[in-house]
């Protein structure tokens, strides 16, 4: 089969798309034939080594995590599932089991062909009829983050809400979502973005710098600023609000100054907060929406995650097989 690979650490520049052996299901696992996949950070720091200190990644490695695709065969041990069903969502590399959790989902790369993933992980559920292929590996990991961050934050109809890092995949995923609750969403934008983001329901819009973001917010999600760096940002909730991160160093009470406001980290890895089933029943309804900035073709991958280093893009690049 074809996949997008790399045999050192470094940037896009040293990934190519090579004829590999075609991964088989085990026990308890699944075979699936990729439809669509999509670029993530966790990708480009794998890559780029930014993880080696405490990660030694294995090369050959086949990129990709987040897909949508077709189950074509189903290993020893696996129920809930059966050939020929659509499913989504992500699998991190195999090395990375350790951290993956007590329901691990690992498997053999996204940017390929054929992969092999587990099949018992809240990260993996059927792609109902009305979403695309392409559409579903967008949103696999940032979805699942968005609708973690809002569940967390306790999101409700009526209230407003700044999205720090608002044009990134988990961005443009939060947006559209908490504009679905009835949220009025602020959004740290750029200008040339900001007509991308009002179209996934953004209401106000606001520039990088924390002086000039709005004051008595019932909640604020960053998706960018380290944790340490949130101090002055939690000055612009009213009392009672919510400062929700997802960002490393995990936020802490400590961290900011006030004491009359909520500081909230995000981590689901055990699909506590939001499953892949959950990102599938939003997506139906309605009340989470994809924005794809751009799409390649597998031989093309390499490019694909060329342009995403390359930044300024809105929403979430998808390689399609």
């Amino acid at each position: 089969m074809k996949a997008l690979l790399t045999r050192e650490y470094g940037t896009p520049d040293v990934l190519s798309v090579e004829d590999i052996d075609r991964p088989e299901a085990g026990p308890g696992q699944l075979q699936i034939k990729v439809k669509a996949a999509s670029v993530n950070p966790a990708d480009m720091r794998l890559l780029t080594g930014e993880l080696s200190a405490f990660l030694d990644l294995p090369f050959p490695h086949v990129m990709g995590n987040d897909f949508a695709g077709t189950v074509t065969a189903v290993g020893e041990g696996v129920s809930g599932y059966a050939v020929g069903d659509e499913i989504f969502g992500y699998a991190s590399p195999r090395v990375m089991r350790p951290m993956a959790g007590s329901r691990p989902s690992v498997g053999t790369g996204s940017m390929a062909e054929y992969m092999v993933v587990e099949a018992d992980t809240p990260v993996i559920a059927r792609r109902p009829a009305t979403v695309e292929p392409a559409q579903a590996a967008a949103v696999a990991t940032t979805g699942l983050t968005a609708l973690a961050a809002a569940r967390a934050g306790r999101a409700a109809a009526g209230e407003r809400a700044l999205v720090i890092g608002a044009s990134g995949g988990v961005g443009t995923a939060l947006v559209s979502h908490l504009a679905s609750l009835g949220v009025e969403v602020v959004a740290t934008a750029k200008p040339e973005d900001q007509s991308t983001l009002a179209a996934l329901g953004a209401k106000q819009f606001t520039g990088y710098d924390a002086a000039g973001y709005p004051v008595d917010l019932d909640a604020i999600f960053n998706l960018a600023l380290p944790g340490h760096e949130l101090s002055d940002v939690a000055g612009h909730l009213r009392s009672g609000g919510r400062l929700v991160s997802i960002t490393m160093p995990p936020l802490q009470p400590d961290m900011i100054s006030r004491k009359d406001v909520e500081a909230i980290f995000v981590a689901d890895t055990e699909g506590q907060l939001a499953t892949m089933e959950d990102v599938a029943s939003v997506l139906e309804e309605g009340k989470l929406t994809p924005e794809i900035a751009g799409t390649f073709g597998l031989e093309d991958a390499a490019a694909a995650y060329a342009a995403y280093a390359s930044k300024g893009i809105v929403g979430k690049i998808v390689v399609l097989s």
